[in-house]
């Protein structure tokens, strides 16, 4: 999992920033901090993500490919620009049937 730090005001392109890896998962963390962070994920084909419970809701948008998304066992099909919310305490996990690139948002505040 790599950090680097994007410059601010200055523009770049998400899907460039982030590489496929064969047989592999790999995060780029955007914006970190303590109030929640911002990840590019590239999954190559037939990888995916330990399924969890996160305390946060977590915002899924695809930037290209196709993911799925199981929330609680129920399977949601993501292609390009799609976008999904996947709720605080509850089970997920993330899986490419095919290769596909997503920005990850996590928001830690609001949770008292």
């Amino acid at each position: 999992m790599g950090h680097h730090d994007y410059e601010k005001s200055k523009v770049f392109i998400i899907v460039e920033i982030i590489e496929y890896v064969p047989n592999s998962v790999v995060i780029k963390t955007i914006i970190k901090k303590t109030t929640g962070n911002v990840s590019a994920v590239s999954f190559d084909s037939g990888e995916a993500l330990t399924e969890k419970i996160s305390p946060f809701d977590t915002f899924i948008q695809v930037i290209d490919g196709k993911a799925e998304v199981l929330i609680d066992d129920k399977s949601n099909l993501l292609n390009t620009g799609d976008s999904i919310i996947i709720p605080a305490h509850t089970r997920n996990t993330i899986k490419a049937n095919e290769r596909f690139k997503m920005i990850s948002t996590i928001i830690k505040s609001g949770y008292e």
